[in-house]
């Protein structure tokens, strides 16, 4: 299949990696240029601009890292919605607000334009895995018609609802993300306080009712004291932003995910805004004498 990907940050290049590997005919835009041809040396096309992606039929995939970055590529003087043409389908795995999602979803309807939200849950190395779970609201028909290409980005696939389902879950599965890493930080400090070596705190989590996969996955970085991003404290607070924001649109109130909101952000002022979202454990350290 013909597939346009636009935007090679930390997911959309190994997105397009696996696009490319699975034989599909890519073409690749990035704002940084270089990053782009970098694609074309492995045979992809390089677009010159985001509204040459279009290849009547085919899809455009979108993995940008905001919602004002989606609306540029999207809605910009050279965007992807700038003019109608029947056939298109627009495929979003970005992270972005269910309001702006909206919005595109409106331009697109009046472009003639399928419209796919299809965030993702995983990160970089899930993606290379080929473990990639993929969200999925818009058209039923026009899922099925790039079914077959989605998978090989990403196997586990959750068709969620005609419209902006796929945004909410999202967002919830993210407001998650947050509470247990702020649960895990509270829980490991006060082990520590106590004399438990973080190692084994970490191994009877894992092995109890809460060892989830995401604390499962999180252990051996945390044993390591490695806080190399896989999703940093600054993408969180923007999900959790995205989520309040949310909530508050259909009246409910979200207000463990406030605080860990604020937590969160005073790891960004203490300067670890770009370390993994894990970065709450060294900010209660920090608060409680160790380090």
């Amino acid at each position: 299949m013909k597939v346009s990907v636009l935007g090679l940050g930390h997911m959309g290049a190994p997105i397009a990696d696996r696009l490319i590997e699975a034989g599909h005919d890519v073409a690749v835009w990035n704002r940084t240029a270089s990053v782009a041809e970098a694609f074309g040396d492995r045979g992809a096309t390089v677009l010159r601009r985001p509204r040459d992606a279009w290849q009547p039929g085919h899809p455009a995939i979108l993995m940008l890292a905001h919602d004002g970055a989606v609306r540029a590529v999207a809605l910009g003087p050279d965007g992807l919605l700038g003019r109608p043409g029947n056939g298109r389908t627009l495929i979003d795995m970005s992270t972005i607000s269910v309001d702006g999602s909206a919005q595109l979803a409106e331009r697109a309807a009046d472009t003639e334009t399928w419209f796919l939200r299809a965030p993702v849950t995983g990160n970089p190395s899930v993606v290379v895995a080929g473990n990639l779970g993929i969200i999925i609201s818009g058209p039923r028909e026009a899922y099925e018609a790039v079914e077959g290409m989605l998978r090989d980005v990403g196997p586990n696939h959750f068709y969620v609802g005609s419209a902006e389902q796929a945004r909410v879950v999202k967002l919830g599965l993210n407001l998650i993300i947050g509470g247990t890493a702020q649960l895990m930080s509270e829980a490991l400090v006060m082990a520590e306080q106590n004399d438990i070596d973080r190692a084994k705190m970490l191994e009877v989590m894992g092995g109890s009712a809460v060892g989830s996969p995401f604390v499962k996955y999180k252990t051996a970085a945390l044993v390591a004291d490695d806080y190399a991003s896989t999703f940093t404290a600054t993408g969180l607070y923007k999900d959790l932003a995205l989520a309040l924001e949310c909530a508050n649109g259909a009246g409910v109130s979200l207000p463990i995910t406030a605080l860990v909101q604020q937590l969160v952000q005073g790891c960004i002022a203490q300067g670890m805004g770009d370390l993994d979202l894990m970065a709450l454990l060294p900010r209660m350290r920090r608060e409680a004498g160790l380090q």
